[in-house]
């Protein structure tokens, strides 16, 4: 089994190898096995769709229903409204399927194990650094335009810039709010990245240490990061629509609620025993 993971040791390298070049543009093993998982994407979507339209009874169908009620749930929850729940969905449920499909590829035993020129000629597309920071971009754009949707462009510059010899504390709060957009960004990326790229070392270091063992170790250590895929695939979809639902969210929907003298109703106070009133 070791030898259908890693053909002579593992073989640890952070950047993609290019396979081959399509004029400027050089594809890497990373993005032929994306491809594969592009497929599987689309594929699955057109085929529930068709079931449905069917009325298919097949598990198949059920089981992926059931995840995306479940995740369409908890956009609804964390928004707070319906409508801006049908509008964030399909995009941020896009990203999950696509990110825990790419994330389960990489553990297929032959990925890393088949070469081409000495070098793999299949790798974990979540492995590559390229795809986990065009999505993190993805994520922190819609981010920006479901913010200036909501406040408006200047309103939402409004958030960053502040006049520092009026209000400098706002003014320093601002440049760490446009600091902290990045650095969303970025550990949007890095966590992905790490954790899937990490998962894959350790099962090639696995399948070399044990060798003709490998066949009883490394079933555990694939459930493992089976698991860490999907773990993996719903925190960059939770932390997703939290982002962007922070920055959509309306003053109003921060602002405390306080009671207005009005408003405020006056103690009553009991009569006392044998008072008249006049």
């Amino acid at each position: 089994m070791s030898a259908l993971l890693f053909a002579s040791g593992p073989h640890v390298s952070i950047a993609p190898e290019a396979m081959f070049h399509l004029g400027p543009v050089a594809i890497t093993n990373s993005m032929l096995l994306g491809m594969v998982g592009y497929a599987l994407v689309i594929w699955m979507f057109f085929a529930t769709a068709k079931a449905i339209q069917r009325r298919s009874r097949s598990k198949g169908m059920h089981a992926l229903l059931w995840v995306f009620e479940m995740m369409y749930d908890t956009v609804v929850s964390v928004t707070g409204s319906e409508k801006k729940a049908k509008r964030l969905a399909p995009l941020a449920i896009t990203m999950f399927f696509l990110i825990v499909i790419n994330n389960w590829l990489g553990l297929v035993p032959g990925v890393g194990a088949i070469t081409y020129h000495d070098q793999p000629l299949f790798r974990g597309l979540a492995a590559d650094m390229n795809f986990t920071f065009a999505l993190a971009i993805v994520s922190m754009l819609t981010v920006q335009i479901w913010a200036v949707r909501q406040h408006g462009l200047f309103g939402n510059l409004g958030r960053y810039l502040h006049n520092p010899f009026k209000d400098p504390a706002h003014a320093f709060e601002g440049i760490l709010e446009f600091l902290a957009e990045f650095s969303r960004g970025t550990a949007l990326s890095m966590r992905l990245f790490g954790n899937v790229f990490g998962g894959e070392v350790l099962l090639g270091v696995i399948a070399y240490i044990t060798s003709y063992g490998a066949p009883l170790a490394l079933p555990v250590f694939m459930v493992l990061e089976l698991f860490v895929g999907a773990v993996q695939a719903y925190v960059f979809f939770m932390l997703t629509i939290v982002f962007i639902s922070l920055g959509a969210a309306s003053d109003d929907e921060h602002a405390t609620e306080t009671p207005t003298p009005s408003s405020v109703p006056s103690p009553t106070v009991a009569p006392k025993p044998g008072a008249t009133t006049g």
